[in-house]
């Protein structure tokens, strides 16, 4: 397996006497309060593909319904695999981001294809399959085949940095790649899955983006990022609550625009349309602008036509002249 290095300018290294106490405390820690979820019931490595790549950009509480509903429509790979792509997508709606239903078949298909139906085991391997990254591998290679892998999403991203580098203001965050390093360096031995799991629980539920609950943190006498908010306390105007307060302002910013306006919404109006159709059966899109938007002019046929070339490319419809169907 590919090790990575941190970069030579990369001048923290973590004292082996915080690692153990991070260690010690994290696991105690989850071993108390570890959420109860399905995939963690099972080592079975589709399922916790499916689980995985559900919970790509989207919260555990919307997941979970859908979770067992699609495992029960597909409860195998085979299934998924050969299975007409207008029923995956129709199962996985309403979860949002539909592309991942098509990219999920997909690597059913290619792991059918290529592997005899057996997800692969290896970081090397998982990677060779189309559209499953460095965290989706690990996830898999620790959760279904117990591999005492590091891996890297977006709460695992946080709570290491907070703990081991301060705060994540510019400046002082690493790339991916360095990160993963760092998470390399800490992996305890032999606990790499109740590690990894106990890493995602405390960034979901206690170290969170915006408001983390630092009071009830197992981790608050050894996290960096703990001491530094405490020194910046004593200091408003300092630079590390001035980053924080630009950040807050973009996120305000994009939250003020309607999700209604988005294409994103109007991606998703167009599929739920298209499911409610006769199987096979095409609407014109001159006729379809009016159901997903009731504003729509003649103007906007150009801006329709865009969304649906994008969906096509996506794998989530079918076009031609004659119009647009689930594929």
């Amino acid at each position: 397996m590919v090790k990575h290095t941190l970069p030579l300018s990369f001048s923290l290294q973590p004292a082996p006497e915080q690692i153990a106490q991070v260690h010690s405390h994290l696991l105690d820690w989850y071993a108390a309060e570890q959420r109860d979820l399905p995939w963690r019931s099972t080592d079975d490595p589709y399922a916790i593909l499916v689980s995985e790549i559900m919970l790509q950009q989207t919260q555990v509480d919307r997941v979970l319904p859908k979770y067992q509903q699609f495992l029960a429509a597909f409860p195998t790979l085979a299934d998924l695999a050969a299975a007409p792509t207008a029923d995956v997508i129709s199962t996985w709606i309403p979860l949002g981001y539909n592309m991942r239903a098509v990219h999920l078949q997909s690597i059913a298909r290619q792991v059918a294809a290529e592997y005899g139906g057996h997800i692969p085991d290896t970081i090397e391997e998982l990677l060779k399959l189309k559209g499953v990254g460095r965290y989706t591998a690990g996830a898999i290679a620790c959760f279904a085949y117990k591999k005492q892998v590091a891996m890297v999403d977006t709460n695992i991203y946080r709570v290491l940095h907070r703990i081991f580098l301060g705060l994540e203001h510019s400046g002082s965050k690493l790339n991916h790649h360095y990160m993963l390093a760092l998470a390399e360096q800490v992996l305890p031995g032999g606990k790499a899955y109740e590690w990894n799991q106990a890493l995602m629980d405390l960034g979901a539920t206690i170290c969170t983006s915006n408001n983390p609950q630092c009071t009830g943190c197992p981790l608050q006498a050894t996290c960096n990022a703990y001491m530094e908010m405490r020194q910046y306390s004593l200091f408003p105007s300092g630079p590390v609550l001035r980053q924080l307060r630009k950040v807050a302002e973009k996120k305000e910013t994009y939250q003020a625009r309607p999700f209604t306006s988005t294409n994103r919404y109007f991606r998703g109006r167009i599929v739920d349309h298209l499911r409610s159709l006769p199987s096979g059966q095409r609407i014109p899109l001159a006729a379809l602008g009016p159901k997903i938007k009731p504003d729509f002019r003649d103007d906007d046929l150009s801006w329709l036509q865009q969304l649906i070339a994008r969906l096509e490319k996506d794998g989530l419809v079918n076009y031609t002249e004659e119009g647009v169907r689930l594929p």
